[in-house]
């Protein structure tokens, strides 16, 4: 698994979603509060609706903007903190497929998405 791993999350819908075919996701959405952390951490990105990318890692890295850490399992997923932004989120099922197991940190990065 990668060390550092990007994706790039977009609305559909007034809901954000992201898709990663390497690991057979299409239109996954964040929910429980990791919407409105993205609604927050995406607010000087324009037109970050129509996506953007967001960089993270189980380790700190250059220019991660935001440190989640980890709280408590719920259901079949797991809740994160920041209290830079003293707000909670939900991550669902899906984290599994880009970590063996619930980090106890998550550290990110939200910034424009580059053309391709």
């Amino acid at each position: 698994m990668n060390s550092v791993i990007a994706i790039h999350p977009y609305k559909v819908e007034g809901m954000w979603v992201f898709d990663d075919p390497a690991v057979g996701l299409t239109q996954e959405p964040f929910v429980s509060g990791a919407d409105a952390i993205i609604d927050r951490m995406v607010e000087e990105i324009p037109n970050a609706e129509l996506g953007f990318t967001l960089v993270f890692s189980a380790q700190p890295f250059p220019g991660f903007q935001a440190e989640f850490e980890w709280r408590r399992t719920e259901l079949s997923g797991n809740w994160y903190y920041c209290s830079a932004l003293k707000m909670e989120g939900w991550l669902c099922p899906a984290l599994f497929k880009y970590f063996d197991s619930a980090p106890k940190k998550i550290y990110a990065q939200f910034r424009p998405k580059t053309a391709q």
